[in-house]
């Protein structure tokens, strides 16, 4: 029980740290340090997984989003940002994610997220404010629906929005995002 403790006072005292980190950059900087995270994080996916590079660039709009999650006893949660870009109009959007878990764990896990947007009904939808994803996990097996085509090692997570999900390990077979907000970054957009 001791132990439980000490990691969970371990976690919180790097929360705190890197929140203060965070919050000592200026708008400026956090754009620029989440379009090079987007980047290397685009790259990875690229070397990881042959057709991504072609899906991203010939999708009506993409985002890409690194996220770390803690997870202590039955609780857990996780924060991260990225930035999402409509390949069409050329617009960029920087977003935050937050998602809230239950069940037994313990434990760090840091992962990326790649969405792919196949329309400007889509994109609109996810970037307009607070978009939640739930209801399920999505798998590698998923289709379109209509022609039976899909995006290799891609997972479709809703009509439109196929996610490449990213671990230290590789690519993941499935999108397990239930309870995940994404959400405007009001300050980093410059919106009041």
């Amino acid at each position: 029980m001791k132990q439980a403790w000490r990691i969970l006072c371990l976690a919180c005292v790097m929360m705190v740290l890197c929140a203060g980190t965070v919050f000592a950059k200026s708008v400026e900087e956090k754009r620029t340090e989440t379009r090079e995270k987007a980047e290397a994080t685009l790259q990875e996916l690229y070397e990881r997984q042959s057709g991504a590079r072609y899906e991203v660039e010939n999708s009506h709009a993409y985002a890409v989003f690194f996220n770390t999650g803690i997870k202590v006893g039955i609780l857990g949660s996780s924060h991260g940002r990225g930035v999402a870009y409509n390949n069409v109009t050329g617009e960029e959007c920087f977003m935050n994610m937050k998602e809230l878990s239950a069940g037994l764990g313990l434990g760090v896990k840091e992962y990326s997220l790649v969405f792919i947007f196949e329309n400007q009904d889509v994109w609109e939808h996810f970037t307009s404010g607070d978009w939640t994803c739930g209801g399920g996990t999505a798998s590698a097996g998923a289709t379109d629906g209509e022609s039976g085509g899909g995006i290799e090692g891609a997972v479709k997570l809703a009509d439109g929005i196929w996610v490449y999900q990213m671990t230290t390990k590789g690519i993941t077979l499935e999108a397990s995002l239930n309870g995940t907000k994404f959400t405007r970054d009001k300050k980093l957009n410059g919106e009041k």
